[in-house]
């Protein structure tokens, strides 16, 4: 990409941005520790629900101290308005465990007495820091010309063509800061920010669409590719893709092919019959059920046989007893 087509299309992005955005100032009165901080939720957010975050951890803790000593998850609850919360407070903690080792406090303005170059490489070592926080410390609390770049930021670029998918990866925007003049560079980056977290939560918005078009019309294909490559997986179920209402009650389903179809509560004739099959489904013969009378009679016949045989040994005794003629 040409160098005077990169900046026609930065100066149109940041016209439109001026038109449909409102620039949003840190206060003038934050520290340099309170600016890294504040980096940390700002990165791929709101404004609104970075300022959410930050007002909670100052108002959720004691001090930065008990922030340091809070677990990651402890701090992820309390920065549940940013996209990420996780990430955000691993790379918060992080950063004041090196600064309170580094330092014994949370004091770091004595890297503003330094030259710039070498302030932002003391910004730089601080672990958990990105090249976001790094840009945005320089421009708010050490006064030099940087336009924060994030993911959901470089992301928003290789859309609109400002950047290449090359450049992407690498992470460089040349020639952002010579098109951009430290005049304008914190309502730029501040626009820049609000739309790319706009982009991040709702990349097909129909009025971000219209505003990328604006700013480039052969944005389209990029966009479209973009959507593509984040875009939901395919449903491979059909039954799952069906909307709840139409999928019915499995019970009423009709029965597999070669099974018997299950028994319908409803008559005694249709429930008496349910187990008249066998176990391959064919008819089962019944077995004759005796009735009262000949059940009566089966369970009298060992004692009438027992009385029987006990009058045949009486009469032999009796006839034995007898004396001969």
């Amino acid at each position: 990409m040409s160098n005077p087509n990169r900046s026609a299309l930065i100066n149109t992005l940041f016209k439109v941005l001026a038109a449909n955005y409102h620039a949003c100032e840190p206060p003038a009165d934050r520290t340099l520790f309170e600016h890294l901080m504040y980096a940390f939720c700002l990165e791929d957010a709101r404004a609104e629900a970075a300022d959410e975050a930050f007002a909670r951890l100052q108002q959720t803790f004691f001090d930065w101290n008990e922030v340091r000593v809070t677990t990651v998850s402890e701090l992820a609850e309390t920065l549940a308005s940013l996209p990420d919360p996780p990430a955000a407070a691993k790379r918060l903690k992080h950063a004041l465990q090196h600064i309170f080792e580094s330092h014994y406090s949370f004091d770091i303005e004595a890297i503003k007495k330094q030259n710039l170059g070498k302030a932002i490489k003391d910004i730089e070592v601080i672990r958990g820091v990105t090249p976001f926080v790094v840009a945005y410390v320089t421009q708010h609390g050490l006064g030099g010309h940087a336009i924060p770049m994030s993911t959901s930021i470089v992301d928003l670029l290789v859309v609109i063509g400002i950047v290449t998918e090359a450049e992407a990866r690498r992470n460089r925007i040349p020639g952002l800061e010579r098109a951009v003049p430290k005049a304008k560079g914190i309502e730029f980056a501040s626009l820049l920010q609000q739309i790319a977290a706009d982009f991040k939560l709702m990349p097909d918005n129909s009025r971000l669409r219209t505003l990328l078009l604006q700013i480039d019309p052969e944005a389209k294909d990029r966009l479209a590719k973009r959507l593509t490559r984040s875009g939901a997986p395919p449903v491979e179920d059909d039954k799952q893709a069906l909307p709840a209402a139409s999928q019915g009650n499995e019970d009423e389903q009709p029965p597999a092919a070669g099974l018997p179809k299950e028994p319908r509560k409803g008559t005694r004739k249709e429930v008496d019959k349910s187990g008249d099959r066998d176990a391959s489904g064919g008819r089962r013969k019944r077995r004759a059920t005796p009735s009262a009378g000949k059940r009566a009679k089966a369970d009298a016949q060992p004692a009438l046989e027992a009385d029987a045989v006990a009058r045949k040994a009486s009469a032999t005794k009796q006839l034995s007893k007898k004396k001969p003629r």
